[in-house]
């Protein structure tokens, strides 16, 4: 099998495949303070897109991971308050400072808060939406949702006497409708100001505990991973057969090769261990992500080199190498950063800001690669034309016209992932973000296969590689070993 067909298949496969995939995670609070937005004190808790539940299994029986179950669970959930703030009750005092907890999806987000007269939104209810929506003066505000009365889901926990802590019992909220789900805790109460809480909340999905975004990433890695195995075999295949005549090229082919299978694997694993204990070890991920930058890096350089002519026209990058490996650094470094704010330790399906500075000088790398790679490429052409070596010519010109539909997709898809994450503020449309991550894997596997058609291993491989040759009659024996005596001419690069 041929590497162009091989690339055809593998990606119908790996899209046809991921078209049918859906599926939380372990919320960690260590004295999170409470910040004062508007007229209340508030806490984010996590928001995580979850499939309904595909059973009716008792809240109280004993649960698996894959048991078909979604909830929010609070376990050891404990606040405090100010000594000021506790000091200013008895101790027999019942009611002393009320916290609320609020479950709500992302669609019904409306039905928090209120506005009396069409102008500031508050959270709490005031004086004036007490006489005009009748809500209770000093708690949140929630209008039930027209399908369900008991959502959105308010839980109320109450301060008693002097104590500075007090605490949420253990509480599971059951999931019934598929949703991008919210938690915040919210206080109404002005004494508690300086609010902090501790505790864990866990969320859970039918099959485990990945969030919904992600959890269709993991069947994507198992996908690409196979992908790359076979890819692997056919190019080793190749490799031993012909190893004697390898080209510096290939090795560096070789190596992108290993790193990506590498890589999709170690994916696999992360996602695997994440959806098994609800927890992202940041030592594991931090390892994941590097091996991703290494391979991107590599990759980057790799077709660099390629459209400089390296091994193809002169036979080492000479004064560009110090150039080259800057950049490469400098993308490394650039690439590093970028993955670590975006996978390290993150369980929520909400991206950080911090990922939007950090993704422009990522951007601003890639944008100038393409324009060294288009413009290195033109020259080499020309060098090639200019000897009249038609055979490499026309890989050239073949990986030319790959890298521009490469370039010309990528924009058409940066294009489409704005107009997504512009139109989908609230991430709604949680269950197919994880195809905006899917893309750019299986468009540079799709590259990849494509460089390995081009310069896959043979016995004519010394043939196209590196040499002073001049003229037409050289060109005229370089095209009849490299047809192999092909009646139709056509250029074939890996023996039959």
């Amino acid at each position: 099998m041929d590497f162009s067909n091989l690339c055809f298949v593998v990606v119908v496969v790996v899209i046809g495949l991921l078209i049918s995939a859906i599926d939380a995670s372990i919320h960690i609070y260590d004295r999170d303070q409470f910040r004062e937005v508007g007229n209340a004190y508030l806490l984010s808790g996590g928001s995580e897109g979850i499939a309904a539940s595909r059973t009716t299994t008792p809240q109280g029986a004993s649960s698996t991971i894959h048991d078909g179950r979604s909830y929010i669970r609070f376990d050891n959930i404990t606040f405090w308050r100010g000594k000021s703030a506790a000091d200013q009750h008895s101790k027999m005092a019942y009611t002393t400072g009320l916290i609320q907890v609020i479950i709500f999806e992302a669609a019904d987000r409306d039905n928090i808060g209120g506005s009396p007269y069409g102008g500031q939104r508050s959270i709490c209810c005031t004086p004036d939406l007490a006489k005009l929506e009748g809500c209770k003066q000093g708690e949140v505000i929630r209008v039930a949702t027209a399908t369900d009365s008991n959502w959105p889901v308010i839980l109320n926990i109450q301060f008693t006497g002097n104590y500075l802590s007090t605490h949420l019992k253990h509480t599971e909220i059951y999931i019934t409708k598929t949703g991008m789900y919210n938690l915040f805790f919210i206080s109404c109460d002005p004494e508690l100001s300086g609010l902090t809480m501790s505790g864990k909340t866990i969320w859970k999905n039918p099959n485990g505990y990945l969030p919904g975004r992600m959890a269709p990433l993991m069947k994507f890695y198992v996908i690409m991973s196979i992908a790359y195995a076979f890819v692997s075999l056919v190019w080793l295949s190749q490799y031993v057969r012909f190893w004697k005549d390898i080209l510096q090229l290939q090795h560096c082919i070789t190596v992108v090769i290993a790193l990506g299978l590498f890589e999709m694997t170690l994916w696999y694993f992360e996602y695997a261990r994440f959806n098994n204990t609800g927890t992202r070890p940041i030592v594991i991920t931090t390892w994941v992500v590097t091996i991703g930058a290494i391979r991107r890096t590599f990759s980057r350089l790799l077709i660099l080199s390629v459209s400089m002519g390296y091994g193809v026209v002169r036979p080492t990058l000479g004064g560009l190498t110090t150039k080259v490996m800057l950049i490469g650094i400098t993308y490394f470094l650039a690439s590093e950063l970028l993955n670590i704010t975006e996978y390290v330790g993150t369980i929520n399906d909400v991206a950080g800001r911090a990922r939007v500075f950090l993704v422009l000088p990522d951007a601003f790398l890639d944008t100038f690669l393409i324009l060294w790679i288009f413009t290195s490429l033109s020259k080499t052409l020309e060098q090639l034309q200019e000897k009249r070596s038609s055979v490499k010519l026309d890989i050239y010109r073949k990986f030319s016209n790959a890298l521009a539909v490469t370039v010309i997709v990528s924009v058409a898809w940066i294009g489409y992932e704005v107009y997504f994450k512009a139109t989908d503020p609230f991430n709604e449309r949680w269950q197919s973000g994880w195809i905006i991550t899917a893309f750019w894997d299986i468009l540079s596997f799709a590259l990849l296969c494509v460089i390995c058609y081009l310069w896959a291993p043979s016995q004519n491989s010394q043939r196209y590689a590196y040499s002073e040759e001049k003229g037409e009659e050289f060109d005229d024996e370089e095209v009849q070993s490299l047809n192999n005596g092909s009646p139709n001419g056509d250029i074939s690069l890996v023996r039959r």
